[in-house]
Formats: C-alpha cells, structure tokens, sequence
C-alpha cells in the first residue's frame, strides 16, 4: 500500500504553498543583509521585504521582494546540523555550473560564507515565477496535460544526466564511483545520529543493502531529491524551467536520481491512482522505456533493490527530521508527525529487499 495518499499530498500542498512571515528562530538581521546585497548583487536595489516560504524542512528559504526584483534567499538554518547537511554553498556551485548550459535552474546571483552577515552562510538566486505542482496526480489537469507534464520532468533529468560534468566545471563536485555505497553508509550513518528508538526491519536493511550493491555503470550529475514539487513549470506549457533544491546533488549513479523519481509510483501517490492510462500518467514500464531511450540504455537491472534503498534513505531522512525536533532545530509542527512514518517505510523497504533476495 502507498505510504503517501491523495489526501497527505493535498494537505502537504496547502501547508507548503506561498509564503508566510519569518519565523521566529529563522529572523535574521535584515539590514545587513540589504547591505550585503547591495554590495554584491549586480543591480540591487532596496527597500527590501522578507518573507519566508512555507515549504521545506531542510534549508530555510526566503522571498527577498524589491521594487524592482524578487530574490530568493536559501541558507544553513541555524542551531545545531548533522555532519555535511545543508550543504547551500554545494547548491550554489550546481546551480552556476549549470545555468550557462541552459538547463533549468535559478540564475544564481551570489553566495556568502561569512556568517557574522547574517549568522549563517547563504546564497541568492533569481526568483523563477511559474507552476509547482504539489500534488503528483494533477488534478486540475486534463489527462493528456498529466502526460505531458510528466514527461517533460522525465526529460529534464535525462537532460541532467546526459550533461557532461567535466565541461561543466564539476569534476570535483564528487567522487565517480562507489556512489550507493557511500550513500548507504551516509544516511545509516544520519539514521544513528538522529535515532530515537531501535527499529530492527532499518537494522537490517542497514545489513542487507551493502553487501548486495550493484556496481555504478556510470557516473552522472545527480539532483538526488528529483520530483514534480522540486521544480518550477513553465506557466502554461508542459516545461519545466526551473530545478530546485540542490542540496544533495553530487555526482553520483543516474538510476539512484531515476528510480528515486520512480517511487512516484512504486510508494507515493502514483501508486493509488487505479487506472494510470484513463487519468493520463505514464505507467511506470513507460517511463523505464523512456529513460532508457532518452539515455541510450539498452534496459534496467531489476529495480526492487533500487526500490529498497530509496525506500530506506527517506526513512533516514525522515528520521533525521525527527531527530531536529528532538534537538530543537525543526519548525515544523508536522515534523513530529514524521516519527510515525520511519517504522512504515522501513517495513516496506525490507518488502523490496525480500524481492530482491534477502
């Protein structure tokens, strides 16, 4: 059964969508940050308005309004972090190796690492004005609107993984091969840092997933949290013209980006829809098919191993929301909720791990 439903993603919609004021433990000193900007952003201009967007749990993000421009400002929240989370300045570098290429992202005006402006580093980008589309299965859209939407999200990330990060800038931005590996051992090792109770069904998953590893094929430019809500589309065409929220790129395997887009359907709010075809989404072997044709794959190895290890990264990631609220660095008041779904996605990670031997 899908862990997400139509109903969570329609509440998770109303509760991410527009902004709100700054709360309290993200206020930050504005007038030095008007300063900053007026220092290094080409153009700027103030009196400067700051509100807060409502979505996200991870980097805090701001609307910056301007009589003449709208910003937007993503940095490392303040108070305590796990080792290499929030990662804005990593955004920034994707983002400005990109942009010339004209792949769709934010046009990146400037990052500040000095944390005495306004407490904690940041970075300043363009604020791109189109459609995020909260809700998975578009219902305001007319079927073959569905389809179309979809896949141009399916070829934007094949645009992603198709580019050449050396002529982009980006040989450094991690390291080729080994990547599922290193990934697995990265959120065991966020799990353990924000565990709050044993769970034994992630224990041994934790066992499992190292030791069956499939070998990277190839190394890519990877977004790692590639889906419909992390995207601007174009107003009123099916194109995506902005990719958000780089903060777990790096270079890594593609099938970890693609089959983590593919839980749409496996584990999320595709898989309640009971006829995909009459509602105008893509079934998931069309998707395969396609990825595969727009990547030059002749197929894919068998997926439930992929399906496990995304299953059981956001269970970790879940987990490490819970360990903010345990912390006190989660604002959310739905972050607490977030402890009852660890359990439930762990169980159905281990579901995949038995399909794919365990």
């Amino acid at each position: 059964m899908p862990t997400d439903t139509l109903a969570d993603e329609q509440v998770r919609e109303q509760l991410n969508t527009g902004t709100k004021s700054v709360a309290d433990s993200h206020r930050f000193d504005e007038g030095a940050l008007s300063r900053w900007m007026r220092e290094n952003v080409e153009g700027f201009a103030g009196p400067l308005e700051v509100r807060q967007f409502k979505g996200g749990q991870s980097n805090p993000t701001y609307q910056l309004v301007t009589p003449a421009k709208t910003y937007v400002m993503r940095r490392k929240p303040p108070g305590k972090l796990l080792p290499s989370a929030h990662a804005v300045d990593r955004e920034f570098r994707v983002i400005s190796a990109l942009y010339p290429t004209g792949f769709p992202v934010a046009k990146p005006f400037g990052l500040c690492v000095d944390e005495t402006v306004i407490g904690t580093i940041f970075y300043i980008m363009d604020m791109v004005e189109g459609r995020i589309l909260w809700d998975q299965t578009l219902p305001a859209y007319a079927p073959a609107e569905r389809h179309a939407i979809h896949m141009a999200a399916l070829k934007t990330l094949a645009d992603l993984h198709n580019t050449d990060y050396r002529a982009v800038g980006l040989e450094s931005f991690g390291k080729p091969g080994n990547y599922m590996a290193r990934q697995i051992d990265r959120w065991t090792k966020q799990y353990k840092a924000s565990q709050t109770e044993p769970l034994e069904t992630l224990e041994r998953l934790i066992e499992f997933l190292p030791r069956t590893v499939p070998e990277d094929d190839q190394t890519t430019i990877v977004h790692a949290d590639y889906r419909l809500d992390n995207m601007v589309m174009h107003p009123t065409e099916a194109r995506v013209i902005a990719v958000l929220d780089w903060e777990l790129s790096t270079l890594g395997n593609p099938l970890a980006d693609f089959t983590n887009l593919l839980m749409q359907w496996v584990n999320g709010p595709l898989a309640a829809v009971p006829d995909l075809a009459a509602h105008g989404i893509p079934t998931q072997e069309e998707y395969v098919a396609e990825y595969c044709r727009l990547t030059g794959r002749s197929g894919l190895p068998d997926l439930n191993w992929y399906f496990a290890y995304n299953i059981f990264r956001l269970a970790c990631i879940l987990q490490g929301i819970v360990g903010r609220v345990r912390d006190g660095t989660a604002n959310s008041p739905q972050a607490a909720a977030m402890s009852e779904r660890v359990p439930t996605l762990a169980a159905a990670a281990w579901a995949f791990a038995q399909r794919a031997g365990a």
